[in-house]
């Protein structure tokens, strides 16, 4: 019995690292996704200013003011390079958290794998003892019937 109290110990112990770790791979999904959104929305972003900038260029601007446009997608751009690292950053994160959950979850599974073993022994061993018993309790029916 202080096996499978052990066991069951383990199990649970296992069942709470990898909810832990489902939760956080979980929240780094969430996380990417929200990353990966924002990155979308800045390419956005910069497709618009850049139609705005060749529609004011085809309106004869001055050049100060295209200067103005050019300068400001430029920033758009350095912050769309800093957002795909993010989303790059974060996906990193994704494999590290889904190995670590795989990981905890093999583990719960082999621990689980190791109950059912010991209880599929523990049936076996009771099953020969009922085997026995029922045996020797033939055996001794026999014995006491046999005439004398």
């Amino acid at each position: 019995m202080a096996q499978s109290s052990t066991l069951a110990t383990l199990i649970d112990l296992a069942e709470q690292a990898s909810d832990e770790a489902a939760a956080k791979l979980g929240s780094a999904i969430r996380a990417t996704q929200d990353l990966e959104s924002k990155l979308g929305l800045l390419k956005k972003y910069r497709d618009d200013y850049t139609q705005k900038l060749q529609a004011e260029m085809k309106a004869g601007r001055d050049m100060q003011h295209i200067r103005n446009f050019q300068t400001f997608i430029g920033k758009i751009d350095d912050a769309i390079r800093g957002q795909q690292q993010l989303v790059l950053d974060a996906q990193k994160q994704v494999q590290i958290e889904k190995k670590h959950w795989q990981d905890e979850e093999r583990k719960r599974k082999s621990f689980t794998t190791l109950e059912e073993r010991a209880e599929k022994a523990q049936q076996k061993k009771e099953a020969r003892q009922d085997q026995l018993q029922t045996d020797e309790i033939g055996t001794r029916n026999t014995f006491y019937k046999q005439p004398n």
